[in-house]
């Protein structure tokens, strides 16, 4: 497995990479999904540390985490702590899903932009309805199930999952999560 390690205006020592090496080795071993690679990145927002990790496995599923202390190592532990909750919380899916599925998940290109927000929100209408755009990048739309789809997103921790229904339609669908907790599933015709 690769291990990409880095701070983000800190700096990261060698005894904090090997600990990172070796407690995510470990928790994701119980798994045994094949992790290809891993991203874990510090950083700090104001008096607390941050501790974000990705995580990619074999399968083309991904698996995020995010947690908050007052020290590095702390956040560290609170973050695999969350990603060895939400494997276990669907490990006996996803290695039923290595079953189902010999090939990892068949994903389309796609462009993805971010759009500039109305910065005051007074009451004279714009002058074009374009909206401006600030950002424009490559993303990738996953060929899933809609189990699938929402164990994608739950795993990565997302709002909304875009994917490609292996279903009978073959179109693309969306998951969500509802307000009122519940996963909500759009399939047009």
């Amino acid at each position: 497995m690769r291990y990409q390690i880095s701070g983000h205006q800190i700096d990261i020592g060698a005894a904090l990479q090997s600990h990172v090496e070796n407690e995510l080795g470990s928790a994701l071993e119980k798994y045994s999904q094949r992790p290809t690679d891993a991203l874990v990145v510090f950083s700090k927002d104001g008096h607390e540390m941050v501790c974000e990790a990705t995580i990619h496995l074999s399968s083309g599923l991904t698996a995020q985490a995010k947690a908050h202390a007052n020290e590095i190592y702390a956040a560290f532990d609170k973050c695999v702590e969350k990603m060895d909750k939400q494997l276990r919380r669907y490990k006996r899916r996803l290695k039923d899903h290595h079953k189902v599925r010999p090939n990892p998940v068949e994903l389309s290109e796609a462009s993805s932009y971010i759009l500039a927000g109305s910065e005051h929100q007074d009451e004279t209408e714009p002058e074009t309805l374009q909206p401006i755009i600030i950002a424009e990048m490559e993303t990738k739309i996953p060929a899933l199930s809609v189990g699938e789809a929402v164990m994608q997103m739950e795993l990565a921790g997302a709002p909304v999952l875009v994917f490609r229904n292996e279903g009978k339609s073959s179109g693309l669908n969306i998951v969500y999560r509802r307000e009122d907790g519940n996963i909500g599933w759009i399939d047009p015709n």
